[in-house]
Parts: structure tokens; C-alpha cells; sequence
């Protein structure tokens, strides 16, 4: 590989890293307020219900950990391309 090239690789990997971690705070505050909101809530049954419908504050935070999963691997290959390449 031409030399900048890992570099480009390694800031590509740098990008899924921040935003997993973005996506991971993001998700904790999302299920703070969720269940924040969930105890002032005068009814059980909008518990049960999930009324009004609203994503599940977990699945962001799910995102956010596989983005940072991917954004290792590429970094791993970028330091690859560097030593090797």
C-alpha cells in the first residue's frame, strides 16, 4: 500500500470509534429518561403496552458497542497495513 493509505484506514477506524462511543452514552441517557419516565407514569397499563410506541433505549447502545467492535477491526488492519504493507 502507498503510505498515506494506512493512514486513511486508520482514521476511518478513529470515525466508528467516536461514534460508538457517541451511540453508547447517547443510548445510557435515552434509558435513564426512559425509566425516569416510566416511574412517573399514572398508569401501569402504558407500562405494559409500551404506549406511546418508542424504540427500545438498549438497541442504540447495542449499535454503539458493535461500532466500536468494527472501528477496532479496521484499526487493527490499518497498524497491519502499516507494519506489513
Amino acid at each position: 500500500m502507498i503510505q498515506p493509505d494506512w493512514l486513511l484506514v486508520l482514521s476511518l477506524s478513529g470515525f466508528f470509534i467516536l461514534l460508538g462511543v457517541v451511540a453508547v452514552i447517547l443510548g445510557m441517557v435515552q434509558e435513564k429518561r426512559y425509566y425516569n419516565s416510566v416511574t412517573q407514569r399514572p398508569d401501569v397499563r402504558e407500562l405494559l403496552e409500551h404506549t406511546p410506541e418508542q424504540a427500545e433505549p438498549g438497541a442504540v447502545r447495542i449499535g454503539g458497542w458493535v461500532a466500536i467492535a468494527v472501528g477496532l477491526v479496521i484499526a487493527m488492519v490499518g497498524v497491519g497495513f502499516r507494519l506489513w504493507g
